[in-house]
Protein backbone atom coordinates (compact mmCIF):
# COMPACT_ATOMS: atom_id res chain seq x y z
CA UNK A 1 0.00 0.00 0.00
CA UNK A 2 0.86 3.46 -0.88
CA UNK A 3 0.78 6.56 1.50
CA UNK A 4 0.21 9.80 0.93
CA UNK A 5 0.05 12.60 4.01
CA UNK A 6 -0.66 15.66 5.18
CA UNK A 7 2.32 17.72 6.99
CA UNK A 8 0.76 20.50 9.12
CA UNK A 9 -0.09 21.99 12.18
CA UNK A 10 -2.72 21.22 13.20
CA UNK A 11 -4.44 19.21 11.02
CA UNK A 12 -7.65 16.75 12.43
CA UNK A 13 -9.63 19.57 10.92
CA UNK A 14 -8.93 19.03 7.61
CA UNK A 15 -10.98 17.46 5.33
CA UNK A 16 -8.70 16.07 2.35
CA UNK A 17 -8.55 12.38 3.49
CA UNK A 18 -12.13 12.28 2.80
CA UNK A 19 -11.97 13.53 -0.74
CA UNK A 20 -8.41 12.15 -1.48
CA UNK A 21 -9.17 8.29 0.01
CA UNK A 22 -12.23 8.64 -2.17
CA UNK A 23 -10.66 9.28 -5.32
CA UNK A 24 -7.72 6.38 -4.89
CA UNK A 25 -10.57 3.99 -4.05
CA UNK A 26 -12.59 5.40 -7.35
CA UNK A 27 -9.15 4.63 -9.29
CA UNK A 28 -8.85 1.57 -7.82
CA UNK A 29 -5.57 2.45 -6.37
CA UNK A 30 -4.59 0.76 -2.63
CA UNK A 31 -3.23 4.03 -1.03
CA UNK A 32 -4.54 5.64 2.02
CA UNK A 33 -4.32 9.71 2.46
CA UNK A 34 -3.61 10.35 5.97
CA UNK A 35 -3.13 13.07 8.66
CA UNK A 36 0.44 14.25 9.64
CA UNK A 37 0.60 16.53 12.90
CA UNK A 38 3.95 18.19 12.93
CA UNK A 39 4.97 20.97 14.75
CA UNK A 40 7.87 23.31 13.17
CA UNK A 41 10.92 21.15 15.46
CA UNK A 42 9.45 17.98 14.07
CA UNK A 43 9.51 19.49 10.39
CA UNK A 44 12.88 18.02 8.77
CA UNK A 45 12.49 14.86 10.57
CA UNK A 46 9.01 14.19 8.89
CA UNK A 47 10.44 15.51 5.24
CA UNK A 48 13.22 12.75 5.71
CA UNK A 49 10.82 9.63 6.89
CA UNK A 50 8.60 10.95 3.19
CA UNK A 51 12.04 10.61 1.72
CA UNK A 52 13.16 7.57 3.23
CA UNK A 53 10.27 5.40 3.50
CA UNK A 54 9.06 3.60 0.10
CA UNK A 55 5.59 3.41 1.05
CA UNK A 56 5.29 7.46 0.92
CA UNK A 57 4.43 8.18 -2.00
CA UNK A 58 4.24 12.10 -1.84
CA UNK A 59 2.24 14.83 0.42
CA UNK A 60 0.80 17.93 0.69
CA UNK A 61 1.46 20.46 2.54
CA UNK A 62 -0.52 23.21 4.71
CA UNK A 63 -0.26 25.53 7.17
CA UNK A 64 2.27 27.00 8.56
CA UNK A 65 4.46 24.90 6.42
CA UNK A 66 3.96 25.52 2.76
CA UNK A 67 7.24 28.44 2.96
CA UNK A 68 9.04 26.20 6.21
CA UNK A 69 9.22 22.72 4.07
CA UNK A 70 10.88 24.92 1.48
CA UNK A 71 14.66 24.48 1.79
CA UNK A 72 13.87 20.45 2.66
CA UNK A 73 13.20 19.59 -0.77
CA UNK A 74 15.49 18.64 -3.96
CA UNK A 75 13.57 20.73 -6.68
CA UNK A 76 10.81 23.50 -6.54
CA UNK A 77 8.78 23.91 -9.58
CA UNK A 78 8.32 27.83 -11.29
CA UNK A 79 5.06 27.71 -10.09
CA UNK A 80 5.56 27.50 -6.05
CA UNK A 81 8.96 29.27 -6.73
CA UNK A 82 6.98 31.93 -7.88
CA UNK A 83 3.51 31.55 -5.65
CA UNK A 84 6.41 31.30 -2.71
CA UNK A 85 4.78 28.35 -1.33
CA UNK A 86 4.79 24.96 -1.47
CA UNK A 87 1.19 22.85 -0.66
CA UNK A 88 2.16 19.15 -2.98
CA UNK A 89 5.12 17.42 -2.72
CA UNK A 90 6.37 14.56 -5.44
CA UNK A 91 8.40 12.11 -4.39
CA UNK A 92 10.62 10.64 -7.41
CA UNK A 93 13.11 8.08 -7.63
CA UNK A 94 16.64 9.70 -9.08
CA UNK A 95 18.45 8.81 -12.10
CA UNK A 96 21.68 6.78 -11.34
CA UNK A 97 23.92 9.62 -12.50
CA UNK A 98 21.77 12.37 -11.63
CA UNK A 99 21.06 11.36 -7.58
CA UNK A 100 19.31 13.75 -4.94
CA UNK A 101 21.52 15.93 -3.31
CA UNK A 102 21.29 14.31 -0.11
CA UNK A 103 23.20 11.42 -1.25
CA UNK A 104 23.30 8.62 -4.44
CA UNK A 105 20.34 6.14 -4.67
CA UNK A 106 18.12 8.49 -2.05
CA UNK A 107 14.72 9.61 -3.24
CA UNK A 108 14.85 13.34 -4.55
CA UNK A 109 11.10 15.15 -3.58
CA UNK A 110 9.47 18.05 -5.90
CA UNK A 111 7.51 20.97 -4.27
CA UNK A 112 5.04 22.01 -6.32
CA UNK A 113 1.83 24.39 -5.60
CA UNK A 114 -1.70 22.94 -6.99
CA UNK A 115 -3.72 25.96 -5.48
CA UNK A 116 -3.34 28.59 -8.62
CA UNK A 117 -4.54 26.03 -11.18
CA UNK A 118 -7.00 24.64 -8.47
CA UNK A 119 -8.76 28.34 -8.18
CA UNK A 120 -8.58 28.33 -12.42
CA UNK A 121 -10.04 24.93 -12.84
CA UNK A 122 -12.68 25.43 -10.35
CA UNK A 123 -13.90 29.21 -12.02
CA UNK A 124 -14.04 27.17 -14.96
CA UNK A 125 -16.17 24.72 -13.78
CA UNK A 126 -18.43 26.97 -12.50
CA UNK A 127 -18.63 28.74 -15.99
CA UNK A 128 -16.95 31.79 -15.07
CA UNK A 129 -15.16 32.89 -18.02
CA UNK A 130 -12.02 35.20 -17.00
CA UNK A 131 -10.83 35.13 -20.32
CA UNK A 132 -7.60 36.24 -21.16
CA UNK A 133 -6.30 40.58 -20.98
CA UNK A 134 -9.22 42.41 -19.16
CA UNK A 135 -12.39 42.33 -19.93
CA UNK A 136 -13.93 44.83 -23.00
CA UNK A 137 -15.30 47.39 -20.27
CA UNK A 138 -11.75 47.59 -18.34
CA UNK A 139 -13.14 46.27 -15.78
CA UNK A 140 -10.19 44.08 -13.25
CA UNK A 141 -10.03 41.40 -10.57
CA UNK A 142 -10.43 42.55 -6.80
CA UNK A 143 -8.23 40.21 -4.25
CA UNK A 144 -9.06 40.47 -0.51
CA UNK A 145 -6.03 39.98 1.60
CA UNK A 146 -2.17 39.47 0.96
CA UNK A 147 -1.40 35.88 2.82
CA UNK A 148 -0.37 32.65 1.50
CA UNK A 149 -3.64 31.79 -0.51
CA UNK A 150 -3.93 35.46 -2.00
CA UNK A 151 -0.53 34.50 -3.64
CA UNK A 152 -1.71 31.87 -5.13
CA UNK A 153 -4.97 33.70 -6.86
CA UNK A 154 -2.79 36.59 -7.55
CA UNK A 155 -0.38 34.37 -9.42
CA UNK A 156 -3.49 32.65 -11.42
CA UNK A 157 -5.03 35.95 -12.57
CA UNK A 158 -1.84 37.93 -13.43
CA UNK A 159 -0.76 34.03 -15.71
CA UNK A 160 -3.99 34.52 -17.35
CA UNK A 161 -3.23 38.01 -18.28
CA UNK A 162 -5.96 40.32 -15.94
CA UNK A 163 -5.59 43.15 -14.75
CA UNK A 164 -5.68 42.62 -10.01
CA UNK A 165 -6.24 45.10 -7.68
CA UNK A 166 -4.61 43.50 -3.86
CA UNK A 167 -6.84 44.82 -0.88
CA UNK A 168 -5.20 44.58 2.51
CA UNK A 169 -5.32 45.76 5.83
CA UNK A 170 -1.68 45.87 6.25
CA UNK A 171 -1.37 48.03 2.70
CA UNK A 172 2.38 47.49 2.82
CA UNK A 173 1.51 43.59 2.70
CA UNK A 174 -0.38 44.23 -0.44
CA UNK A 175 2.24 45.76 -2.24
CA UNK A 176 5.21 43.26 -1.89
CA UNK A 177 2.87 40.79 -2.92
CA UNK A 178 2.11 43.29 -6.09
CA UNK A 179 5.95 43.79 -6.33
CA UNK A 180 7.27 40.11 -5.81
CA UNK A 181 4.62 38.62 -9.19
CA UNK A 182 5.28 41.84 -10.79
CA UNK A 183 8.98 40.48 -11.10
CA UNK A 184 7.35 37.17 -12.10
CA UNK A 185 4.76 38.91 -14.31
CA UNK A 186 6.98 42.19 -15.95
CA UNK A 187 3.95 43.04 -18.23
CA UNK A 188 1.58 42.16 -16.16
CA UNK A 189 -1.82 44.86 -14.34
CA UNK A 190 -1.30 44.27 -10.67
CA UNK A 191 -1.68 47.37 -8.28
CA UNK A 192 -2.38 47.56 -3.94
CA UNK A 193 -4.96 49.30 -2.04
CA UNK A 194 -5.90 49.59 1.51
CA UNK A 195 -8.97 47.54 3.03
CA UNK A 196 -10.70 50.01 4.44
CA UNK A 197 -14.35 51.90 3.50
CA UNK A 198 -12.69 54.42 0.99
CA UNK A 199 -10.04 52.10 -0.62
CA UNK A 200 -12.09 49.16 -0.91
CA UNK A 201 -15.17 51.50 -2.19
CA UNK A 202 -12.31 52.57 -4.87
CA UNK A 203 -11.21 49.63 -5.76
CA UNK A 204 -14.62 47.77 -6.23
CA UNK A 205 -16.20 50.48 -8.48
CA UNK A 206 -14.99 48.48 -11.58
CA UNK A 207 -14.73 45.19 -10.37
CA UNK A 208 -16.12 41.99 -12.20
CA UNK A 209 -14.90 39.41 -10.11
CA UNK A 210 -13.72 39.51 -6.16
CA UNK A 211 -11.49 36.67 -4.68
CA UNK A 212 -12.24 36.76 -0.21
CA UNK A 213 -8.98 35.02 0.38
CA UNK A 214 -8.78 35.70 3.89
CA UNK A 215 -10.26 33.61 6.47
CA UNK A 216 -12.50 35.92 7.76
CA UNK A 217 -15.86 34.39 8.26
CA UNK A 218 -14.42 30.69 8.81
CA UNK A 219 -15.84 28.22 11.14
CA UNK A 220 -15.27 29.29 14.31
CA UNK A 221 -15.77 33.05 13.10
CA UNK A 222 -18.88 32.58 10.91
CA UNK A 223 -19.85 36.26 11.96
CA UNK A 224 -16.79 37.63 10.87
CA UNK A 225 -16.60 39.06 7.14
CA UNK A 226 -13.87 41.06 5.40
CA UNK A 227 -16.07 43.69 3.72
CA UNK A 228 -16.59 46.64 5.87
CA UNK A 229 -19.69 48.51 6.33
CA UNK A 230 -20.12 51.48 4.23
CA UNK A 231 -18.41 49.84 1.39
CA UNK A 232 -20.53 49.22 -2.04
CA UNK A 233 -20.85 46.27 -3.68
CA UNK A 234 -19.76 46.34 -7.90
CA UNK A 235 -22.79 45.88 -9.92
CA UNK A 236 -22.79 42.20 -12.24
CA UNK A 237 -19.90 41.16 -10.33
CA UNK A 238 -19.42 37.37 -9.06
CA UNK A 239 -18.26 36.87 -5.88
CA UNK A 240 -15.79 34.07 -5.13
CA UNK A 241 -15.05 33.04 -1.36
CA UNK A 242 -12.00 30.63 -0.56
CA UNK A 243 -13.26 30.01 2.79
CA UNK A 244 -15.55 26.31 2.32
CA UNK A 245 -16.49 26.37 6.09
CA UNK A 246 -19.04 27.08 6.33
CA UNK A 247 -20.30 26.49 2.97
CA UNK A 248 -21.95 30.06 3.07
CA UNK A 249 -20.09 33.10 4.42
CA UNK A 250 -21.50 35.97 5.56
CA UNK A 251 -19.57 37.45 2.94
CA UNK A 252 -21.14 35.73 0.63
CA UNK A 253 -24.37 36.37 2.11
CA UNK A 254 -23.79 40.01 1.67
CA UNK A 255 -22.95 39.83 -2.06
CA UNK A 256 -25.73 37.90 -2.95
CA UNK A 257 -28.08 40.40 -0.87
CA UNK A 258 -26.65 42.96 -3.59
CA UNK A 259 -27.30 41.34 -6.48
CA UNK A 260 -24.23 39.63 -6.91
CA UNK A 261 -23.43 35.23 -7.94
CA UNK A 262 -21.54 33.98 -4.91
CA UNK A 263 -19.25 31.20 -5.26
CA UNK A 264 -17.64 28.76 -2.13
CA UNK A 265 -14.41 27.30 -2.07
CA UNK A 266 -15.20 23.93 -1.66
CA UNK A 267 -15.00 23.35 -5.14
CA UNK A 268 -11.06 24.63 -5.07
CA UNK A 269 -10.09 22.80 -2.26
CA UNK A 270 -11.47 19.93 -5.08
CA UNK A 271 -9.46 20.85 -7.49
CA UNK A 272 -6.58 21.67 -5.96
CA UNK A 273 -6.98 17.95 -4.49
CA UNK A 274 -7.58 16.66 -8.35
CA UNK A 275 -4.09 18.41 -9.46
CA UNK A 276 -2.25 17.06 -6.60
CA UNK A 277 -3.28 13.78 -7.18
CA UNK A 278 -2.46 13.81 -11.04
CA UNK A 279 0.81 14.63 -9.86
CA UNK A 280 1.04 11.98 -7.33
CA UNK A 281 -0.06 9.27 -10.20
CA UNK A 282 1.86 10.36 -13.18
CA UNK A 283 2.63 7.63 -14.76
CA UNK A 284 0.30 5.35 -13.80
CA UNK A 285 -2.86 3.65 -16.43
CA UNK A 286 -5.86 4.58 -14.05
CA UNK A 287 -9.87 4.07 -15.45
CA UNK A 288 -10.84 8.01 -14.61
CA UNK A 289 -9.48 11.04 -16.19
CA UNK A 290 -8.44 13.72 -13.63
CA UNK A 291 -11.78 15.92 -14.32
CA UNK A 292 -13.91 12.65 -12.89
CA UNK A 293 -11.26 12.64 -9.98
CA UNK A 294 -12.06 16.12 -9.57
CA UNK A 295 -15.85 15.31 -9.61
CA UNK A 296 -15.12 12.65 -7.03
CA UNK A 297 -13.66 14.98 -4.75
CA UNK A 298 -16.26 16.95 -4.72
CA UNK A 299 -18.83 14.29 -3.76
CA UNK A 300 -16.63 13.30 -1.38
CA UNK A 301 -16.23 17.15 0.35
CA UNK A 302 -20.12 17.74 -0.20
CA UNK A 303 -20.53 14.65 2.13
CA UNK A 304 -17.76 15.67 4.48
CA UNK A 305 -18.97 19.06 5.06
CA UNK A 306 -22.56 18.22 5.44
CA UNK A 307 -21.28 16.13 8.65
CA UNK A 308 -18.73 18.12 9.86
Amino acid sequence: MKRIGLIGFPVAHSASPAMQNAAFAAAGLDWQYELWHTPLEELAERVWRIRDDDSIAGANVTVPHKVNVMPFLDEISRHAEAIGAVNTIVKRAPPATSPSPVGRGAAALIGDNTDWIGFLNDLRWHGVDIGAGAAPDGRKTLVLGAGGSARGVVYALAHSGLAVTVVNRDAARARRLVDDLRAVFPDSRLSAQTLDVDGLSEAAQDARLIVNCTSAGMAPNQDATPWPDGAPFPRDAVLYDLVYKPRVTRLMRQAESAGLRVIGGIGMLAEQGAAAFALWTAGLTLPLSIAEVANVMRRALGDACATA
